[in-house]
């Protein structure tokens, strides 16, 4: 099996389509994405989610905002299961979307905890994270006022930051209030598509 291009093991296969199962199973019940996607499922969300994995694939600690129906965190944590380290904090609020990541991860053993906590809290209970990520989730100005409490704290953080077409507009605005490195990965999924790559983010002077 290949994932944008990349070959994937049977065991982390396995794992992936397991989690594509009971993905359906719970969206009939909880809306975790629009329906109207389902038809996608592999190929816009769960390519596109592991195309963060392949970009940067040690095993590290990741955090995941807004985790929701667990694109692409819970696709991260299978990814590294099969390296047997690294691990990824998700965070999601809503309790319900927190109950299924919460099976996904342990019926996958894919390696990860969930925090049904707000973004906001986050930093507190998390003390420090190698790498963050966040798919469809804020406008880049706000992700950031996000990730800076874990920039703080490791001058070597790097976020990883699924973005549509209008990504050139929020890196604009974002600039106006931040400094940061930027690289553009393009996306292997959509073509007006990116994942931002952002390092080194420090909040400029008033």
């Amino acid at each position: 099996m290949k994932i944008n291009g990349q070959s994937v093991s049977r065991e982390t296969q396995n794992r992936l389509e397991h989690f594509v199962e009971l993905f359906k199973k719970w969206n009939a019940t909880t809306n975790l994405v629009a329906p109207s996607t389902l038809s996608e499922l592999w190929s816009r969300h769960v390519a596109d989610s592991a195309q963060i994995f392949q970009l940067s694939p040690a095993p590290q600690t990741w955090v995941d905002l807004g985790s929701g129906g667990g694109f692409p965190g819970v696709i991260t944590a299978i990814f590294l299961a099969e390296r047997q380290d690294g691990w990824v904090n998700l965070v999601e609020s809503n309790n319900k979307k927190a109950g299924f990541l919460r099976v996904a991860l342990k019926e996958t053993g894919a390696r990860g905890s969930v925090h049904p906590i707000r973004i906001e809290t986050a930093p507190q209970v998390i003390k420090s994270a190698d790498a963050v990520s966040a798919r469809a989730l804020a406008e880049l100005d706000l992700l950031l006022s996000y990730i800076q409490p874990w920039a703080n704290e490791n001058q070597n953080l790097r976020s990883y930051l699924n973005k549509g077409r209008d990504y050139e507009a929020e890196v604009k605005k974002a600039r106006g209030r931040w400094d940061f490195d930027l690289v553009k990965h393009q996306s292997s999924v959509e073509e007006n598509s990116v994942v931002l790559e952002i390092s080194n983010l420090r909040r400029k002077a008033d």
